[in-house]
């Protein structure tokens, strides 16, 4: 599954980050890196963007570029 496809309020893990090299270096220099717990906090009003917590801070990402993220749900 992709980040885009988790729901607010779920966590889950990194498993691969794609996308072009830029916007795959821009991912990783975020943090956005393989085996990263990654839990999504908020979406905006329409769904897009979605505010994520990762490595003890907030990020916001658009829906476009947390589709080019693969991500495995935490369990339960």
């Amino acid at each position: 599954m992709t980040l885009r496809e988790l729901k607010v309020g779920k966590s889950g893990r990194v498993l691969a980050v794609g996308g072009e090299t830029a916007l795959r270096r821009r991912l990783l220099d975020m943090g956005i890196t393989p085996h990263t717990e990654i839990t999504v906090k908020k979406a905006a009003p329409l769904g897009d963007p979605i505010e994520l917590l990762l490595r003890g801070y907030v990020l916001t990402l658009r829906l476009e570029d947390a589709e080019k993220i693969t991500v495995e749900e935490a369990a339960a």
